[in-house]
């Protein structure tokens, strides 16, 4: 198994543009084969620093996630998004 951990800052004010963006891509991120879990965490202190944290069953299947279109195009949009 994989644990894979996401840390993201984003622009403040793009942080709820980034929550639709997340909310609207959740089910089909971890409905992707080889994904067991899936969430998202947020700073405590810092609210404009995110987390994605989720299981994989093996390196194979996280990397046929990130050569997915389904990955390539939320991460293209949640680039966009970040602080720096």
């Amino acid at each position: 198994m994989i644990i894979r951990i996401v840390k993201m800052t984003f622009n403040p004010n793009e942080v709820q543009s980034f929550l639709i963006l997340f909310n609207e891509n959740k089910t089909k991120i971890a409905g992707f084969e080889g994904c067991t879990h899936l969430e998202l965490l947020n700073d405590i202190n810092t609210p404009n620093i995110y987390f994605t944290y989720s299981y994989w069953k093996d390196e194979s299947y996280l990397e046929t996630y990130r050569n997915s279109d389904l990955f390539k195009g939320v991460w293209q949009a949640t680039k966009k998004l970040f602080a720096d």
